[in-house]
Formats: C-alpha cells, sequence, structure tokens
C-alpha cells in the first residue's frame, strides 16, 4: 500500500478554504479517482512543535492506493481537473510526496 500525501505550506499570507476543501474539493477526487482510493485522511495543522508557532503545513491530505501505478492511472486522467479548482481553496501550491506505508502494530 501507498500514500499520497498532498501538502499545503503554512505561511503568513496563505489563504485556505478548509470548508470548501473538506466538503467540495476532496469529494470530487473521491469521486473521480474511485474505487482506486482505499482511504482518505484530511490533517488540519494546528501548531508546530515550537509554542505559538504556525504549523508548517495549513492541511495535509493523505490519499491510500494499493500501489503507484494504480495512483497514477485514477489521477493523472484527471489532474487538470484538481488543478483547476485550487483557485477556490486555496492561493499555495501544494507539496506531493508518494511514500510505502509501513503500519506497526502496537500492544495495547
Amino acid at each position: 500500500m501507498i500514500k499520497v500525501s498532498v501538502m499545503y505550506p503554512n505561511g503568513k499570507d496563505v489563504q485556505f478554504d478548509t470548508h470548501y476543501y473538506q466538503n467540495k474539493h476532496l469529494p470530487m477526487v473521491t469521486k473521480l479517482v474511485g474505487s482506486a482510493l482505499k482511504g482518505l485522511e484530511l490533517d488540519l495543522g494546528i501548531a508546530s512543535r515550537v509554542p505559538d508557532e504556525s504549523a508548517p503545513y495549513v492541511a495535509i491530505a493523505h490519499l491510500l492506493f494499493d500501489d503507484v501505478a494504480s495512483f497514477q492511472e485514477a489521477f493523472g486522467p484527471h489532474a487538470a481537473a484538481f488543478a483547476a479548482d485550487v483557485k477556490n481553496y486555496s492561493n499555495v501550491q501544494a507539496e506531493l510526496q508518494i511514500s510505502d506505508l509501513i503500519i506497526f502494530k502496537t500492544k495495547n
């Protein structure tokens, strides 16, 4: 399994409409990529490791896929539509990282 993290850097002049992103953009992504998407998580930054300092990212969406090929096949045809929608919720360009997902089980 892989995780595709779409990270929106935070900063002084960053604008980010959380409501639009959560209620319009992510549902559009979910619908268009279809069953290739195995899970979706949204992190909204609230703080950093330094007290009273903003989080380094205003938002991070984590999308789970079986592998890189299934991500590319599902996401690629819609990349332009996803990019065109950014203006509706933010003035910052996202960073994208694809990672192997390793889950550790902990003892309770």
